[in-house]
């Protein structure tokens, strides 16, 4: 898998393209590469939590379930297909991209697939998909997703085939996470199975990636291109994260009887405010000093697995 998408012939057409977007960067102002730098922090995990969250808290608690159930089954799937595939950055691949300084902080280890491009077109989607009869809202909302993914190629730090891959992982999971969804919502048990199913799953990728993956080791004057070790970290927070996200969804789903339409409109928004203030402290400042300052694997797991819950 790893010769097929960074072979030379397939990888030479995806970085004309960069390197043609590349050219107009260069000459723009910095503002455009700000303003998609903004709108490539749609695809980060803490915006789309709080679509997620804010749907389950105050709006209505199915759709808020089918988004929190695509949120975290995307996160799965994109990173373990970051650890199988191995593919580096399209800098690496051809040092004649530069890609903006804005955001090579926030674009560090395996490039494919696209995790902000995978998580926009999965929580984004999910709300056009539900927002479906409303075209203006649907059609924003799908442009959106593909602003975001060319935020990407622009800041040039994905390839083309990162991106299509990361949107289509999106793509899948909008469609079969609705049937999953009417399926539990049938009798409430059946989110148990879920969680058993999810964590299951989600365990022997772990046991794989970590025992039988090979990676790349690949050197530059002495110093690796991409440290195995730091993506099996950043894999083990996202998997915490994201298995306390579906677990916690799944279950009180099951035991804790709640419909946010029960309460009148001032509750719930006093009830999404906090919630998305708590986020955000969470998320976007707690969770962020986890993945930038490495700690032992497994408590960084437990941690992240108590923030999602």
């Amino acid at each position: 898998m790893i010769d097929c998408l960074s072979n030379p012939n397939w990888i030479e057409p995806q970085t004309d393209f960069l390197l043609f977007l590349q050219n107009y960067r260069c000459n723009c102002s910095d503002l455009i590469d700000k303003f998609f730098l903004s709108i490539t922090t749609l695809g980060e995990f803490w915006i789309p939590t709080i679509i997620c969250a804010v749907t389950y808290w105050c709006i209505d608690f199915k759709a808020g379930m089918y988004l929190f159930s695509i949120e975290g089954i995307n996160i799965l799937f994109a990173h373990f297909f970051k650890m199988i595939a191995g593919v580096y950055r399209p800098w690496i691949l051809d040092n004649r991209i530069k890609p903006s300084e804005l955001a090579v902080p926030f674009a560090k280890g395996y490039s494919f697939p696209s995790g902000h491009s995978a998580m926009s077109s999965s929580v984004l989607g999910g709300c056009a998909f539900l927002l479906r009869k409303n075209k203006i809202l649907c059609i924003s909302l799908i442009l959106l997703i593909l602003l975001v993914g060319f935020s990407r190629l622009w800041l040039g730090v994905h390839t083309p085939q990162d991106v299509v891959v990361g949107l289509s992982i999106g793509l899948v999971l909008i469609f079969a996470g609705n049937k999953i969804i009417n399926w539990a919502e049938q009798d409430n048990k059946r989110y148990i199975y879920l969680a058993l199913i999810v964590n299951l799953c989600a365990v022997l990728a772990l046991i794989y990636i970590k025992y039988f993956n090979i990676c790349r080791l690949d050197y530059i004057d002495g110093e690796l291109l991409v440290n195995p070790q730091r993506q099996l970290y950043a894999a083990y927070v996202a998997y915490g994260y994201a298995l306390g996200i579906l677990n916690g969804s799944f279950l009180c789903r099951r035991f804790i009887p709640f419909n946010p339409k029960n309460a009148n409109l001032k509750v719930r928004i006093t009830r999404g405010i906090i919630g998305i203030v708590c986020i955000i402290l969470l998320l976007k400042y707690a969770l962020e000093y986890v993945i930038m300052n490495p700690i032992n694997p497994k408590c960084a797991m437990l941690i992240t697995f108590v923030s999602g819950f």
